[in-house]
């Protein structure tokens, strides 16, 4: 059993398709205050923020799963969570027709065990269909994703070429972790 200190479905779904059980908390963490501007940088600071605070708030007793994705435009600008429909749209025509990295953090503590990792999965998209995307907006999908992106939805059918895991990009590199948590 483990305990995933965050609220994403796809880091939830990623464990469960693997059959490793866990349960499901996100500490209080504002990453906001974080302001580095190299998307590296940005998601070890908040994952190992996200670790910090899920130590204090949920201790040890159950190892901690703690993680953070942030989305890196072709010319390595963040691409954040978008605020609003508009803001969602301007991050999503960057992404169009254009090559963005997925960079996610993890960090995975027990009271025998601590494991870092930082991965990076790079999408090629084609240029998105202007209704498509207006469908996409409306549905609300965007919502709390990192650069509004949902490379198992939405911009599946616009990747070109990958290089690297989809589970990096779905926020949760499991490849990387399974080796450190399976006994």
């Amino acid at each position: 059993m483990i305990h995933l200190a965050s609220n994403s479905p796809s880091r939830a779904l990623l464990l469960s398709r693997l059959g490793i059980d866990f349960i499901q908390k996100s500490p209080k963490y504002n990453e906001e205050q974080i302001t580095t501007t190299v998307a590296k940088d940005f998601v070890y600071t908040a994952s190992k923020g996200k670790l910090g605070a899920a130590v204090r708030e949920f201790g040890l007793d159950i190892p901690l799963l703690c993680a953070d994705t942030v989305i890196a435009a072709a010319d390595g600008t963040i691409l954040r969570k978008a605020k609003d429909v508009e803001d969602a749209r301007r991050i999503l025509n960057i992404q169009s027709g254009s090559t963005i990295s997925i960079i996610s953090s993890l960090h995975y503590k027990s009271n025998r065990l601590a494991f870092s990792d930082i991965s990076a999965t790079h999408y090629h998209f084609s240029k998105f269909e202007e209704e498509d995307l207006e469908d996409y907006l409306k549905s609300g999908l965007w919502q709390g994703k990192a650069g509004g992106c949902m490379v198992e939805g939405f911009c599946k059918k616009y990747i070109i070429s990958v290089d690297g895991y989809e589970s990096t990009a779905m926020g949760l590199q499991v490849e990387c972790l399974l080796p450190w948590i399976k006994d």
